[in-house]
């Protein structure tokens, strides 16, 4: 198996995608959200309203429709295509929300990407110190 260090954050996205299949099966919308640190996937997850109180009424034994397992498989596909537009940040968090309207799957992309200060300034001083260095 593939050390997680090496998976490209493309086919991390998918296997985290591809756990959260049976929780995305059934639900009508929702927000997945994944946290990037180092090109690394940490956690995961989805946020959702388990009822929606527009389609049905809140004690209703109705089964509610929801994303099916070929919907999933393509919200998947989706989510993939949407990393071409991530840049070059490597901290930070995607958020994918989707919807389910009349059988089709509707999906906005954010990608917030976070920076630490005290990391930039640590490497700008290593650099400063090393040309301390040379030039000694």
């Amino acid at each position: 198996m593939m050390e997680a260090e090496m998976m490209p954050l493309a086919r991390q996205v998918d296997v985290a995608l591809r756990q959260m299949e049976e929780e995305l099966k059934g639900l009508s919308a929702g927000t997945i959200v994944m946290q990037i640190r180092n090109d690394m996937i940490g956690k995961f997850g989805v946020r959702h309203l388990p009822l929606d109180y527009e389609e049905r009424e809140p004690y209703s034994r109705t089964p509610r429709s929801g994303l099916t397992a070929d919907q999933v498989a393509t919200l998947r596909k989706m989510a993939l295509e949407a990393l071409e537009h991530k840049r070059s940040w490597t901290h930070g968090e995607i958020t994918y929300d989707f919807v389910l309207r009349q059988g089709k799957i509707s999906l906005s992309v954010q990608f917030e990407s976070n920076y630490n200060m005290a990391n930039l300034m640590f490497r700008l001083s290593k650099r400063r110190d090393r040309r301390e260095v040379s030039n000694e």
